[in-house]
């Protein structure tokens, strides 16, 4: 058999462990096997795109598994939940406060500084209710060349 071989940054398991448990979550193996891909470094990965990188190096870590697994280290501020549209869904690994570019043609998703965007005011919010973040993409696209 032959083993597929990537360089995919990995946070060693101990690290991974002490993440979770910072933030309150039980440290299990096929959690550590996400973590440990996702929290590497800053990225945005779709879930199936964590799965790949997942399952090539370790244990098979079902699909189930990785979209209850990125559920639960989104609602723990773990990771950021960044809808692009209907359809794609990122995990931002950066939980601090950034916005985001959204490449429609190649399908990526970059950080962008907060302070590259300025946002002036919000619209007066439903009374009991109060202001949680504000959620920026900016999508881009090639420009069509004219014939």
């Amino acid at each position: 058999m032959t083993q597929k071989v990537r360089n995919v940054p990995r946070l060693d398991e101990d690290q991974a462990i002490s993440l979770l448990k910072s933030r309150g979550i039980s440290p299990t193996r096929q959690r550590v096997q996400v973590a440990a891909v996702l929290l590497a470094r800053p990225q945005h990965l779709s879930a199936e795109q964590l799965l790949r990188l997942v399952n090539e190096r370790e244990e098979l870590v079902s699909k189930a598994t990785v979209y209850n697994t990125l559920g639960l280290f989104a609602r723990k501020g773990l990771v950021r939940e960044v809808l692009v549209d209907r359809a794609r869904v990122f995990y931002d690994s950066n939980a601090g406060e950034h916005h985001h570019i959204y490449d429609l043609d190649e399908g990526t998703l970059t950080d962008l500084d907060c302070g590259e965007i300025a946002v002036d005011g919000v619209p007066r919010l439903p009374s009991g209710v109060e202001l949680d973040g504000v959620d920026i993409i900016v999508r881009i696209r090639r420009k069509k060349t004219r014939s």
